[in-house]
Order: structure tokens, then sequence, then C-alpha cells
């Protein structure tokens, strides 16, 4: 059982560090907000501190899930930030997504202070952290993720190491612009079932059992029908990671035809007042427009 310390407890955060808690960890965690550390011990025990630093102080690894790469440099730099507590060796797990340029610059900042970093965003959504069936993504050094491994498999379904560091955070960007695709594709769906008079739910129990099934369909197509969108991933988070794949996008070549004109239907769906609805809400969108 190692001595841990997790920054951020948002709806990600307070479970995965609650399930490290659990397997017998001794954890300190950190929240912006200190009545959310506050409630997170009185529920689960372990301990809070009142800055990054203090809370990665001694700490064998450091776990953060914030909200961006603002955030996320606030909780690593500066003379309260995680880096400045942790001992020459202890191993910086980063479960935020974030843009592969905060992930090279902090890279290089913990080897500088003789720390590791690993690049580690998730996958599964808030039911999969209070499950402790996230799918990570990793990036970084082989040495620094085979000693994480054990640790991040306490709230995993499947953890891999992709590459070098930032391999991490592609692969994340790999997973959002599927995920746009789809929910577009399965709202269209939805959309044109309803048009045509036909009952969407059959539709769905027919196509799901064969080429155009997806856990997206799996799980979010009765919610929609049922014109409910307080599930899941929020679209201000969403148009964030999208934002995120469209810039690396411009930087590597790569065309995301898709993806950029998905990211603005949900820029119709926040002007629409749905900046916290979950990212099925584009069906929402289509009903709308008619």
């Amino acid at each position: 059982m190692a001595k841990l310390a997790f920054l951020g407890l948002g709806v990600m955060g307070y479970p995965m560090a609650g399930h490290l808690q659990a397997a017998g960890h001794d954890v300190c965690v950190y929240n912006r907000t200190a009545a959310k550390a506050e409630k997170w011990v009185s529920q689960h025990g372990g301990r809070m501190a009142p800055t990054p630093r203090e809370a990665a102080n001694g700490a064998e690894f450091v776990m953060a899930c914030v909200g961006n790469d603002d955030d996320l440099r606030g909780v690593c730099m500066g003379d309260d930030g995680a880096f400045a507590g942790m001992a020459k060796g202890a191993t910086f797990v980063d479960h935020t997504t974030v843009s592969a340029k905060v992930t090279a610059e902090l890279y290089e900042a913990a080897r500088a202070a003789g720390l590791n970093f690993v690049d580690a965003p998730i996958s599964g959504g808030q039911a999969g952290a209070e499950n402790g069936q996230l799918s990570i993504m990793c990036g970084g050094d082989q040495a620094a993720y085979d000693a994480a491994e054990p640790v991040m498999n306490t709230y995993a379904k499947l953890c891999r190491r992709i590459g070098d560091s930032g391999a991490g955070q592609m692969t994340k960007m790999c997973n959002q612009i599927a995920i746009a695709g789809l929910v577009q594709g399965l709202s269209e769906a939805l959309h044109f079932a309803e048009k045509a008079g036909l009952d969407g739910r059959a539709v769905v129990e027919v196509i799901s059992q064969g080429a155009a099934g997806s856990w997206q369909m799996s799980n979010r197509f009765e919610t929609m029908i049922d014109d409910q969108f307080e599930h899941g991933f929020a679209v201000d988070w969403m148009r964030k990671d999208l934002g995120i794949c469209l810039s690396t996008a411009d930087e590597n070549g790569a065309s995301l035809p898709v993806t950029a004109l998905v990211d603005q239907f949900y820029k119709d769906v926040q002007k629409m007042g749905g900046g916290r609805w979950d990212t099925s809400s584009l069906f929402k969108r289509l009903r709308k427009m008619g």
C-alpha cells in the first residue's frame, strides 16, 4: 500500500480517490473548494491538505484530475504546487484531459525536478469512475508507467501505456473525435425515426444488434428519446476537448471535417442554454430544428 495524494475532487476524481482509500492506500486529498475535500474525508477517511504542495508532501504517487491546462499548471507549479512538495523519484499521474503542449511542458519540468510524470487521461464517464471501470490511456517513461499501473488499476477496467510522454493525451483526442461522430450519427438516426413515425425504441432494439451498435446507442438512446440530458459528460467540457483536438490537428496536418462540424453543433447547444447538458443533447438540437 502506498502513500498517495489526489488533487481534484470533481465528478471523476471524487470516486477515484475513494477507490484508492478503500483499497488500503494512505490518501491525502486536495480540492480548490475545501468543503468538497472535507466531505470526502468524512465519507472515506484519509486526510486533506490546504495546498497541492502539502498534499503531495511525502507521497509516492500524486494523482490529479482537474479541469483544463491552466488548472493543471496551477496544481503542479509554483510555491504551493505539487512538484514543490514531491520527493525525488516520486511519480505524478495526470488524469486530466489537457493539451499535448502542457503535457510536454510539465513532463520536462518534472524531469528537471527529479520526478516522474505520466499522462493518463481517462474514459468511461462518471459511472466508470464510480464503479472503478475506467479506460486509462497513458504516455510516459516505461519505468514510471510500470510503477504507477498497479495504483491506477484500483479504478481501471483497462490501463495501457500507448507510448512516450504525450501519447496518452493524443489517444484521448482519438477517443473524443470518435465519440463526436458517433453521437451525431445516433442523434440523426433517432431524429429520422421520429420524422418517419417509427418507434425509436423498437428501431434501436433491432439496429443495435447489428453493425450500427455502439456504447452510445446502448447507454444513451432511451434518455435521448425521453428528453433527459443530465447524464454523463457535459457539452462545455466536450467543446474544450474538441478544441484541443482541432488545434492539434492544425499542427499535425490531420483532417477532421466531421469533428469540426460537430463542434459547431455543440456550440449551438450551448446557445440553447445546454452547456451543462450531456453530450447526447445533440439530439435535442435536431428536435428544436424541427
